[in-house]
């Protein structure tokens, strides 16, 4: 007898009917860059159709997501000000803690994510506090890590998501958070983020460039699978909710082995260098934009239950 797995694939019907693999929107997390200043909404160079906002013009972006379904943001702040401390990332009238306000204030329901790092606001551009050789000194950033995180929660923030990279981060931040009364503000830890050269429109629209050198002694090596585990259990250890494959698309492979080892949830970040990519494709004619869909499908494909992408919003119009 000849099988016939044809049968299952012969109309739209019965394909959805037996698909093994949908995208929802309440999968979809976007990502929003707000600047110091007013009256801005300056497309991004680095990433096509992404804009800086100020703080007076994010009530159109908010209502427009709103309106498409989406129901989460992580928030990125670009500071005027700058220096060695990143004093700015926990300042109560820093940048992110007007947003967060500013985005309850117009949207009370919408779920806030706050990137937790300090790479926006230190003048040298290194995710933590440097000793006089130019090394970034773990413990000692942990204080501000946990500082930073806090400050988001006071101000509104519905979960935290540090992505520092540095060890013991989510330790630090949750007895933080738990100690200011906010035991039930979830942490969404970066756990396998690797030191990618996918980063790059995203730094130029987060003006995040390091000053000199790289990441590689605190992001991950590019080469490791097992390393992406050991820092996923570690993080669980130490109290994340959620935990994080970044990139994406490229590190599909690190995504699968997360959600086959691990019972919690796992979110993975789409990241600029991957957008860019396809955007540039479908506009130049090389891609039908369909494939937006399916290069985003394949990342729940492979396991993640929540994506941050830029695609959010042209994916409302298949889902």
């Amino acid at each position: 007898m000849i099988k016939r797995p044809r049968r299952l694939r012969h109309n739209l019907a019965m394909r959805e009917m037996v698909r093994e693999t949908t995208l929802e929107r309440r999968n979809l997390v976007y990502p929003l860059f707000v600047v110091e200043g007013e009256n801005i909404k300056e497309e991004i160079s680095s990433l096509k159709g992404i804009f800086h906002f100020s703080l007076d013009r994010l009530e159109e972006e908010i209502k427009e997501l709103v309106n498409l379904g989406i129901q989460y943001v992580i928030l990125f702040g670009i500071p005027n000000e700058k220096d060695a401390f990143g004093k700015e990332a926990y300042s109560e009238t820093g940048i992110v803690q007007e947003a967060i306000r500013k985005v309850k204030e117009i949207a009370p329901d919408m779920y806030v994510i706050t990137d937790v790092c300090m790479c926006q606001y230190t003048d040298h551009g290194h995710c933590g506090i440097l000793n006089k050789e130019g090394y970034v000194q773990n413990d000692v950033t942990l204080t501000y890590l946990a500082r930073i995180a806090v400050s988001h929660a006071k101000a509104g923030a519905d979960m935290v998501a540090p992505s520092d990279m540095m060890d013991g981060r989510v330790a630090a931040i949750r007895t933080a958070l738990d100690e200011n009364g906010f035991m039930n503000v979830p942490i969404m830890a970066y756990s396998a983020k690797y030191a990618s050269n996918f980063y790059g429109p995203f730094r130029a629209a987060a003006h995040s460039t390091p000053a000199f050198g790289d990441r590689k002694t605190y992001q991950m090596d590019i080469a490791n699978t097992d390393e992406a585990l050991r820092e996923v259990e570690l993080d669980l250890e130490e109290g994340a909710d959620i935990v994080m494959v970044k990139p994406a698309l490229s590190y599909l492979d690190i995504i699968r082995r997360v959600k086959d080892n691990f019972n919690a949830p796992i979110a993975a970040y789409n990241v600029s260098g991957e957008y860019a990519m396809v955007k540039m494709a479908v506009e130049n004619g090389l891609l039908d934009e369909k494939a937006i869909y399916e290069s985003v499908l394949s990342i729940k494909r492979a396991g993640a239950d929540i994506i941050i992408t830029y695609f959010a919003k042209e994916l409302c119009k298949w889902i």
